[in-house]
């Protein structure tokens, strides 16, 4: 099914994954899709970093799901650091195998100078050659915080509003606040913007993830570096682990309240804390 058609349908529940490396990888990939199974997951996505051989698993695992019946699933794409060409051609195949839902992403600057030269600069023009090709379900980027290479929040929004007129849907850059969520929302809506924005979901289930999150642009807030500090010095690591799924439960419950139109699960791969969320947030 087409993800829109879902969202329309009403509260969905996704979860992300990214297409494994290795043999070890797949192992684990394939147990947790068992066990995501039965959450009855509304789609997933299957991520893509860029260049031939990670573009080739990501069309590999999303076309599998997709012949298998299992789920709904949704290929990401990112446009910088390729040709027009290129894109097409992915997007062709795509629609050949029946993929209906792509995630049109911007994507980092590649650092070889053989992906440097590109047809594109914004997550936008991608948007605007997938409607060219197929009549897909279109999915964007969105941050809370402010895309990392946005000169300020009110221009985020501007830019975030504008491919929100080209696309179908947003899903969110994981956050740990409610209220980060609904002034995203509640400041495209007063761009005119009313397209579903889901928000993205990860806890933090250690000390050391505090700063892989910073450095993927969602800063942990003050008081749950607190949180899971405190928790660290009563009880460990697994007490950490324990305090940072709490805290993303507690974060499902208000965005629930909130009105969101779903929730969009970041699982790693592994589905043991996105199970303990779930089970607890759709008892």
């Amino acid at each position: 099914m087409r993800v829109d058609d879902l969202l329309a349908g009403g509260l969905t529940r996704s979860f992300e994954f990214f297409p494994p490396k290795s043999d070890e990888e797949i192992v684990v990939l394939e147990r947790t899709l068992e066990e995501i199974e039965s959450l009855d997951p509304s789609f997933v996505s299957v991520t893509y970093r860029g260049g031939a051989a990670s573009r080739q698993r990501t069309y590999d695992l999303v076309t599998e799901i997709q012949r298998t019946s299992r789920f709904t699933a949704m290929a990401h794409l990112i446009c910088v650091g390729h040709r027009r060409g290129e894109m097409r051609e992915v997007l062709e195949n795509y629609a050949a195998a029946g993929v209906e839902n792509v995630m049109a992403l911007g994507g980092d600057i590649p650092e070889d100078a053989e992906r440097a030269e590109s047809d594109f600069t914004y997550a936008l023009e991608l948007v605007e050659l997938v409607r060219e090709v197929g009549n897909f379900c279109v999915g964007v980027g969105a941050h809370p915080q402010g895309h990392p290479r946005s000169s300020d929040l009110a221009t985020d929004r501007k830019h975030l509003a504008r491919k929100l007129e080209a696309a179908d849907f947003a899903v969110t850059q994981f956050f740990f606040e409610a209220g980060e969520y609904v002034r995203l929302r509640d400041e495209l809506a007063e761009l005119g913007v009313e397209k579903p924005i889901l928000p993205g979901i990860m806890p933090v289930t250690t000390l050391h993830g505090i700063g892989n999150m910073a450095s993927m642009g969602a800063t942990v807030p003050t008081r749950l570096v607190a949180r899971l500090k405190s928790a660290n010095q009563k009880g460990g690591a697994p007490a950490v682990r324990r305090e940072g799924i709490k805290a993303a439960i507690e974060l499902c419950d208000e965005l629930l309240e909130a009105g969101v139109p779903g929730l969009h699960f970041y699982t790693l791969n592994r589905s043991t804390a996105t199970r303990e969320i779930h089970r607890s947030v759709f008892p």
